[in-house]
């Protein structure tokens, strides 16, 4: 059984606690060696609403990319992400790197486009896996980080995951 290593980026800004813990206990079914980043308040981008908590997965799987995208949306969808009534985004779940796959995959694009335009992305991806070369630019991510210029302004959170401490206080 051969394990990608897998980015995550993942979202809410209605019970943020709640439905990101939900999330990962659901990731947790089917990743392997799952590490989070720092988690981050920041306002809403492209939609009005309440500020989001966003921060980055990094895991291994087994699964091919399309089946690992169906599962995050079984995961969303259970969090009430489709739900016809819902009043802004519970979950969100995106594929942000899968390997060293670049390009299009049946309408998902890689590596993700917003790495390089939100901060609540790129940051949290700089903290996880500094080294790490972007597949499209060539270089690494905390190198793109500390060379952005994103407008946007995060704000560290607390917040716990199984008993663990993800965002740390020196930051």
């Amino acid at each position: 059984m051969s394990l990608t290593q897998v980015y995550l980026g993942l979202g809410s800004n209605i019970e943020r606690e709640t439905h990101l813990r939900a999330g990962l206990d659901a990731l947790a079914t089917f990743l392997v060696d799952i590490r989070c980043s720092a988690v981050f308040e920041s306002a809403p981008v492209g939609i009005k609403s309440g500020p989001f908590f966003n921060f980055v997965v990094s895991a291994y799987t087994d699964l091919p990319l399309m089946e690992l995208d169906r599962r995050l949306k079984f995961i969303e969808a259970d969090n009430g992400r489709y739900a016809p009534d819902r009043k802004g985004l519970p979950l969100d779940i995106d594929v942000l790197l899968y390997g060293d796959l670049a390009g299009n995959f049946d309408g998902l694009v890689l590596p993700r486009a917003e790495i390089l335009k939100n901060a609540f992305v790129l940051w949290p991806l700089s903290l996880i896996a500094p080294d790490r070369v972007h597949p499209g630019v060539g270089k690494s991510f905390a190198t793109l980080w500390a060379e952005a210029q994103i407008d946007q302004v995060l704000a560290p959170v607390a917040f716990e995951w199984r008993g663990q401490q993800l965002t740390p206080s020196n930051l």
